[in-house]
């Protein structure tokens, strides 16, 4: 599927709508139209190196997804790598660009698109509208988020607790 970009305004600091997009512990409370049984990667959740496995159920073949965040350039550009479909064959990509208008109105341009092999191409043919009516409903889920000024917390974490240092064994 070629790219589909996407845009909306949010009335919040871009430093705020910036940790927003890259806590992919917070993810699962605004992109929740085609991201289920989200689990973490990676003990951390934010900024580069951070990643998460979901369920998509998207057309196309990509049932589940993973997604990681490959380059973080605090507070203009989020860019992420994934894989999905039967034995993550197809590649997933999504580049965030932030850009501070007047005011605290942050506009929000969401570049994303798959990289199919030739042998999964027609299957890609009704992904695009599928994927730009979720990703249109979870930019404005976010938006929602963002504008209420409520604390914002991860949702998920990773079992096992809290880390440990290795020397504070008993």
């Amino acid at each position: 599927m070629g790219p589909l970009s996407l845009d909306i305004d949010i009335d919040a600091p871009r430093e705020r709508v910036f940790d927003a997009i890259c806590d992919l512990g917070l993810r699962p409370e605004w992109a929740r139209d085609f991201a289920a049984d989200y689990h973490l990667a990676r003990l951390e959740s934010r900024g580069e190196g951070a990643a998460a496995r979901f369920r998509a159920d998207a057309p196309g073949g990509i049932r589940f997804m993973e997604t990681v965040i490959s380059r973080a350039e605090r507070p203009h550009t989020v860019v992420e790598h994934g894989r999905g479909g039967r034995r993550d064959r197809i590649a997933v990509r999504a580049v965030w660009e932030l850009s501070g208008g007047e005011g605290s109105v942050t506009s929000v341009k969401l570049t994303f698109w798959t990289e199919p092999p030739t042998i999964h191409r027609l299957r890609e043919l009704r992904a695009g509208g599928w994927w730009r009516r979720r990703w249109r409903r979870a930019l404005a889920r976010l938006r929602d988020l963002l504008e209420s000024g409520d604390e914002l917390r991860p949702v998920v974490g990773v079992a096992g607790g809290d880390r440990q240092p290795l020397d504070s064994r008993p």
